[in-house]
């Protein structure tokens, strides 16, 4: 019966209210460039060579003159030296003669061609070459790849692999990045238990703050795990108290649902101040965000899946925004569904699924099974999120439908 409420806000208004409300930290500091992998980079980056340095080969072959290219027929060259990587041929390339080059090898004075070595006939040192190849074939131009003054990365791009490489290409050997965001966060329930701890009746163990590390983890914050905090008005507000003092975003998970948001929201008006939102959502409809002295704050519900998903589309957006990234907009695209899908009208909901290839090659989804928002496997068992709009009544099999995947979330 809740499954539609006029006060709920709509996904995209929850997360619009967030990310203006949340601006970037301005904070950096120069890291070597092998420990800058999965920060954000603080200022643009500028190179000062060009990439290549000079006019090499890109082939194994002969450097000419493309004034020798016979029209047609065949002519002959000769061979007055050879051009290795990091060994230049000294002098200058002569009317009717060719130089030995290495794949990498600078161009010598006088050529701006490349015979492939295939396209070549060599006698000694002489060579037979045909009408095949064109002036300026197989020759990479100083700075084609970059060229002095260029910029090459912007300020906010989170460095990959490939970026480090960039950076070392270019002699670059620390570079600014934002300083990590600190998060602190804690379950709240008496009926959570941490591993290695007994279980009593009715109690089960906490998965959440264990995905909450682990996304965390991947994003690259400086993370406080505050363990598990009862259902008690002291405790919990020493929690608030302490995670606000030393983190720039404080998480919990449970303790926002109707029946404790009062309770919460009591002990939060003394620490800072939050605004309680019914999102249009499932799973994950309560959801507070605020600030807790000078951290935000952000209060998931208690459900493991409800957790992941909020985090997702909501806290992990606005992390990225706060640690300066340039976020580009979700990864989104449709694809045929082979599941049926039920659902009622009044909320977006995010049913977790599994894309794969079918028998023809094209891209198909289908739902990892029951949907609960209880149910955690259904998250391990999925590559994507199934997205249904707020006014869809369900989907039969064979529809088309908008997908997630889970590779577009860090």
């Amino acid at each position: 019966m809740d499954d539609f409420d006029p006060k709920s806000l709509p996904v995209d208004a929850a997360l619009e209210r967030i990310l203006s409300a949340v601006q970037p930290e301005t904070e950096f500091e120069n890291v070597p460039v092998r420990a800058a992998l999965n920060r954000v980079l603080h200022a643009d980056v500028v190179s000062g060579i060009n990439v290549p340095g000079g006019t090499n080969s890109a082939m194994d072959g002969y450097a000419v003159a493309s004034a020798d290219l016979p029209a047609s027929g065949v002519r002959e060259l000769e061979v007055i030296g050879t051009a290795w990587a990091g060994r230049p041929f000294p002098d200058r390339l002569g009317a009717g003669q060719a130089v030995r080059i290495m794949t990498g090898g600078i161009l010598p004075a006088g050529a701006d061609t490349v015979i492939i070595q295939e396209l070549a006939q060599r006698s000694g040192d002489r060579i037979r070459i045909g009408s095949e190849t064109r002036p300026g074939d197989n020759v990479r131009a100083a700075g084609e790849d970059i060229a002095i003054g260029a910029r090459v990365l912007a300020a906010g791009t989170r460095l990959t692999p490939a970026d480090i490489g960039l950076l070392a290409s270019l002699g670059i050997g620390s570079v600014a990045v934002r300083r990590r965001i600190r998060v602190a966060f804690f379950s709240t329930g008496d009926e959570l238990r941490s591993i290695g701890e007994p279980l009593g009746p009715g109690d089960v163990y906490d998965s959440n703050r264990y995905t909450l590390h682990g996304m965390l983890s991947r994003l690259g914050a400086e993370i406080t795990d505050m363990g598990v905090v009862g259902d008690r008005r002291p405790e919990l507000e020493a929690a608030f108290v302490k995670a606000a003092a030393t983190a720039d975003v404080v998480i919990t998970s449970g303790g926002v649902s109707v029946g404790e948001a009062d309770f919460v929201k009591e002990i939060l008006e003394k620490t800072g101040q939050v605004e309680f939102w019914k999102v249009a959502m499932k799973p994950g409809r309560p959801l507070a965000f605020g600030r807790v002295g000078d951290a935000w704050f952000f209060g998931l519900p208690g459900n493991p899946v409800s957790v992941m998903v909020t985090f997702y589309q909501f806290v992990q957006p606005a992390l990225r925004r706060l640690m300066g990234e340039n976020t580009p907009a979700p990864h989104r695209f449709q694809v045929r569904c082979e599941s049926r899908l039920k659902k009622r009208p009044g909320r977006v909901e995010f049913q977790r699924g599994v894309l794969a290839a079918d028998a023809s090659g094209r891209l198909v989804v289908r739902k990892t099974g029951a949907q609960g928002s209880g149910i955690l496997s259904s998250m391990a068992n999925a590559n994507c999120f199934i997205i249904l709009p707020m006014d869809s009544t369900g989907v039969e099999a064979g529809a088309v439908v908008e997908v997630e995947p889970f590779f577009g979330l860090v």
